[in-house]
C-alpha cells in the first residue's frame, strides 16, 4: 500500500492523540491497578507531560520525515517551464483536461508533440520544443466553422421561446423553437463560451467567427448542442453549411437556404470531393481541392466558399499553347489557338486554380495557398482593428 503525505500525517496525528489520551489516564489513576491518589504534583505532571511530548513528537517527526523522503515523487522542473509557456485557457485541445497535464505528458512521452496548445500559437510551440527537445513541426491554422446559414430571417420557427436566453435550455423544450431541428438556434451559447472573444451574434442571430481571435480551442463546439460548429483546418475552406438530413421539399420549407440534396454539387465537382447520402451533402476535405466550383453551381448557396478572395489567373509568357488549360477550365475562361499564347477571361475566372495545377509548363500563374490567404486576411483586420 502507497501512503501519500496527507495520509502519513493523518496517521502520525491519531497515533498521537492515542498515545496522549492513554498516558493521561493512567497518570491520573484512572487505571484499575493504580491506586488512586488524594493530591497530584502539577509541576512534576506537566514537566513529565512536556519531556514526553517532545520524545514522542521527535519520533513521529522523524518517521514522517524519513517516510516523506522514502516516497517523495521527483517532479521534473521542466514541468513548471512549459506550464508557464501555455496559454492556460485548460479548453482541453490538446487531448489533456488541462494545461497542468499537457505540460506533465509533453514533458514525460517521448510521443506527445509539443505543438498541440493551439491557443499558445507556433511561439508556444517553438518554446516548448525547446524546453523538451522535441521538433515544432507546422501546424496549419485551425478555425470554428458555422456550419448553418439558417438565421432568424431566414428559417422558420414552431413557436415563440420566452426561456432562459441560452441554446442549451432551448433545446429542453422540445428541442428548440426551430422547425429545422438541424440548424443553429442563435441563443449565444457559443458566443459566452468562447475564452477569446472570437464569436460574436450577427443582427439575424447567427454566430459569426473572428477568425483573428479565434484559436480552435473547440469550447464553442463542445457547448453547441445542435452540433452545428465544427473546427476545421483553413485550407478546407469550401464547405456545406447545413446538416440537415430532411429531405429537400421539408428543408425547403423549413429554411431558405437549407441544403436540400440535389446532388448537383457532385456533378460539378472535378475531384469527387462531394456527396450525398441520407439527403445529407458533404465536402470530404481529404478530396477537396479548395476550387469552389460547388459554390458557384449550388441553387440553395448551401456550399460556402471562406475563401475571403480568390486570386485570379493569368497565362505567363512562357505559354507553348498546349491548349491544355482551354480544355479542363470548367467555366471556360481559357481560350486560344494551338501553339500561340493563351489568355484567360478574368470575369470568368473563378479562380479555382485547376488550370494552374494541370499546366505542363507551369505557363499559369494563380495558385494559392488557402492558409496563407486567411493569414493575410486576419492581418488586415487586425490592421484596421489598430
Amino acid at each position: 500500500m502507497i501512503f501519500t503525505g496527507s495520509m502519513l500525517k493523518k496517521t502520525g496525528l491519531l497515533t498521537l492523540t492515542l498515545t496522549l489520551t492513554l498516558f493521561t489516564i493512567t497518570y491520573a489513576g484512572i487505571s484499575a491497578e493504580i491506586e488512586a491518589r488524594e493530591s497530584v504534583d502539577l509541576i512534576s505532571a506537566l514537566k513529565f507531560t512536556v519531556v514526553f511530548l517532545l520524545g514522542v513528537s521527535a519520533i513521529f517527526g522523524l518517521g514522517l520525515a524519513l517516510t516523506a523522503k522514502r516516497f517523495a515523487v521527483q517532479i521534473d522542473p521542466r514541468v513548471e517551464q512549459v506550464k508557464d509557456l501555455l496559454a492556460h485557457a485548460h479548453c482541453g485541445a490538446c487531448g489533456y483536461a488541462g494545461c497542468e497535464q499537457y505540460a506533465e505528458a509533453v514533458v514525460s512521452k517521448p510521443e506527445v508533440p509539443p505543438n498541440l496548445c493551439t491557443p499558445g500559437g507556433s511561439r508556444t510551440a517553438e518554446a516548448v520544443a525547446v524546453i523538451t527537445g522535441k521538433k515544432a513541426e507546422a501546424v496549419e491554422p485551425k478555425f470554428a466553422r458555422i456550419m448553418c446559414q439558417g438565421s432568424f430571417s431566414k428559417s422558420v420557427r414552431r413557436f415563440k421561446y420566452e426561456g432562459i436566453v441560452d441554446c442549451r435550455a432551448a433545446v429542453l423544450a422540445g428541442g428548440g423553437d426551430k422547425s429545422c431541428i438541424y440548424g443553429c438556434l442563435g441563443y449565444e451559447t457559443c458566443e459566452r463560451v468562447c475564452p477569446f472573444g472570437a464569436i460574436t451574434m450577427s443582427e439575424d442571430y447567427l454566430p459569426v467567427i473572428d477568425i483573428t481571435k479565434c484559436t480552435a480551442c473547440r469550447k464553442c463546439e463542445q457547448a453547441c448542442p445542435k452540433k452545428v460548429i465544427e473546427v476545421l483546418p483553413a485550407s478546407k475552406a469550401v464547405l456545406v453549411a447545413c446538416h440537415s438530413k430532411d429531405k429537400g421539399a421539408e428543408t425547403k420549407k423549413n429554411c431558405q437556404v437549407g441544403c436540400i440534396g440535389c446532388g448537383i454539387c457532385v456533378k460539378a465537382c472535378p475531384f469527387d470531393a462531394a456527396s450525398v447520402t441520407n439527403n445529407f451533402a458533404a465536402v470530404g476535405v481529404d478530396r477537396c481541392r479548395v476550387c469552389g466550383l460547388c459554390t458557384t453551381k449550388c441553387p440553395t448557396k448551401s456550399v460556402v466558399d471562406f475563401i475571403p478572395k480568390r486570386p485570379k489567373a493569368f497565362v505567363l509568357d512562357n505559354c507553348i499553347g498546349c491548349l491544355i488549360c482551354v480544355k479542363v477550365c470548367p467555366v471556360d475562361a481559357a481560350s486560344g489557338e494551338h501553339k500561340k499564347m493563351h489568355t484567360i477571361d478574368q470575369a470568368k475566372c473563378i479562380g479555382c486554380g485547376i488550370c494552374t495545377a494541370r499546366c505542363p509548363t507551369q505557363s499559369i500563374d494563380g495558385t494559392f495557398n488557402a492558409a496563407e490567404v486567411f493569414a493575410l486576411a486576419a492581418e488586415k483586420k487586425k490592421a484596421k482593428a489598430a
